[in-house]
């Protein structure tokens, strides 16, 4: 080989490199930060209630980011999911369980705070909640045992409350899988909607998170009297909000700072009063491992 041809090569060798470093820190470099950003959440009660819930909190977020705010009306726990992971949603409010599934297929997203909670009807305060398995009262259902073979309602298979704890938890506590102990399973599509299926008579058991029980009490639908806790689960944490990370630093931490100096806003008071919470609180990802634990336990 000529010296001249081992040279060339040396600077063919160096322009390449010299290249690929440019396009690694341009993709690095590169972060979005749209005009408009799409917010949502999973359907857990009815929608058009939840868009007028969310209303102040919108407006704030907008005002604090300068951003205008589209609402995304999702139909199921799974179209929320893939709207954040396809880009279509910048910033969401998701179940425990769908966060970690969704994370798992796409990391361009993250967890940045969830929600404190006031004590309530069945809810405990902090920033966590529990799968409680209810019957009506006057059922007749008293204990677990008792609930063998009826009907029972759950939520939405990406639910975590409604699904992946009693086909984990509880599953590993009666020691039979959900489809064995139980003679029929329905999904009812919300918390809200077992609730008042176990109310009504339609489904003999359901399987309901505190939290979304005790909205369903505050609504004047239900009262805690009117139901018997069959059974408890272990303390899992409230639903997270995520933001899509491929948005720019700075506009990230706006919307951080937003969500976590709501409570100081006067305007927000009726906000935080229908949710039961004082505040938000911030989270990171591993706050949630405990629902991987258990996702990979139903595996």
């Amino acid at each position: 080989m000529s010296q001249n041809t081992t040279i060339q090569k040396g600077i063919l060798s160096v322009a390449l490199l010299g290249l690929t470093l440019s396009l690694a820190v341009n993709v690095y470099a590169e972060c979005e930060d749209p005009s408009t950003l799409t917010f949502s959440l999973v359907p857990t009660e009815d929608t058009a209630a939840e868009l007028r819930l969310y209303q102040p909190l919108i407006r704030h977020l907008s005002a604090a980011t300068g951003k205008d705010i589209d609402f995304y009306s999702p139909t199921s726990y799974a179209s929320v999911m893939e709207a954040i992971a396809s880009g279509w949603v910048d910033i969401a409010v998701l179940g425990p369980a769908s966060y970690t599934l969704a994370k798992a297929h796409n990391d361009d997203m993250e967890v940045f705070a969830t929600y404190s909670r006031y004590a309530g009807h069945m809810q405990e305060q902090g920033p966590g909640y529990r799968a409680n398995l209810i019957a009506r009262a006057d059922s007749g259902i008293t204990t677990v045992e008792e609930s063998r073979g009826k009907t029972l309602a759950l939520v939405d298979p990406a639910s975590t409350s409604g699904h992946l704890l009693p086909n984990v938890a509880f599953a590993n506590e009666t020691g039979e899988a959900l489809d064995d102990f139980y003679g029929r399973i329905v999904y009812s599509g919300g918390h809200d909607l077992s609730t008042i299926a176990v109310k009504e008579g339609r489904v003999d058991v359901a399987f309901v998170a505190t939290h979304r029980f005790d909205n369903v009490v505050d609504r004047g639908d239900i009262t805690l009297d009117e139901v018997t806790v069959l059974w408890r689960s272990a303390v899992v944490p409230q639903d997270p909000f995520v933001f899509r990370t491929v948005l720019c630093e700075d506009l990230r931490e706006r919307i951080v700072d937003a969500f976590l100096g709501a409570h100081e806003l006067p305007e927000l008071a009726d906000y935080f009063r229908a949710i039961n919470s004082p505040r938000f609180v911030p989270m990171q990802d591993s706050d949630y491992d405990l629902i991987r634990l258990l996702q990979a336990a139903a595996d």
